[in-house]
């Protein structure tokens, strides 16, 4: 399968162009891109091309879907993507009880017909917070699965065990809604304080071989992301994961 990167984790290593020189050289055959990087799309389409990469995904604002939703599908078809992921809720935007994240499971539901409806498939990123149990227990993440049967779920594994859930029961209940899978890693205890806990893929805590190993054979995952959010070295990074990845790829 390819393997890709979020182009999230180089934000601080710029420029654009650099970015996806180191990452084409590494030997990634796509990337998936966030709104930071879209500042100009015709250079960054022709930058893609000339290092040999592909944006299948991307990371857009469920606000800027909303609000500005043909800029959003013009940059989506300028840089041939197909999958349109609403990656995250402020602090303060999140939902606080039960009936409020229905009402937003529904709202990301129309966000998905209207997404669909312009060719594109659509799905929600996870982060820790989803994962927190309201009062009665209930997991907001159930409720945006129940509640918004048509999208599709970018599942971002190590968020998940943050969030104090096992990933395998996740992939494991959801597994045909999985679409996408974010691959990184936790640091052990008291490790990489300067890149707020996360590491490498492989060099940290979570089962990654099992982990893999369940995404191919209970999922509809076809887009491998590596992802650090706040890698130290990104070159290091980007390149230690991809070999960790082609490892375990081999071995499955």
């Amino acid at each position: 399968m390819k393997s890709s990167i979020q182009l999230y984790c180089a934000r601080n290593f710029q420029p654009w162009g650099e970015v996806l020189k180191t990452v084409g050289g590494l030997g990634y055959k796509e990337v998936e891109g966030f709104e930071g990087c879209f500042e100009d799309v015709p250079a960054l389409a022709v930058s893609l091309s000339d290092n040999g990469l592909t944006m299948p995904s991307a990371h857009f604002g469920i606000e800027s879907l909303e609000t500005e939703p043909g800029k959003c599908f013009e940059t989506a078809r300028a840089l041939k993507i197909t999958f349109i992921i609403a990656p995250y809720l402020a602090e303060e935007d999140r939902p606080q009880t039960k009936a409020d994240w229905i009402t937003f499971a529904h709202r990301l539901a129309r966000l998905g017909d209207a997404v669909k409806a312009e060719g594109f498939d659509f799905g929600w990123h996870n982060h820790d917070f989803e994962f927190h149990a309201l009062e009665d227990g209930t997991l907001p993440m159930d409720l945006i699965l129940t509640h918004a049967p048509n999208i599709a779920w970018e599942a971002d594994i190590a968020w998940i065990a943050k969030g104090g859930q096992n990933p395998m029961d996740w992939i494991g209940k959801y597994g045909d809604r999985i679409r996408a899978v974010h691959l990184k890693d936790i640091a052990p205890d008291g490790q990489c304080a300067d890149e707020d806990g996360w590491t490498d893929l492989g060099f940290g805590t979570l089962p990654w071989a099992a982990l893999l190993d369940a995404v191919h054979t209970s999922t509809n995952a076809t887009i491998m992301v590596m992802e650090h959010d706040n890698p130290s070295d990104f070159k290091r990074f980007a390149r230690r994961s991809l070999t960790t990845f082609e490892q375990m790829e081999s071995v499955g």
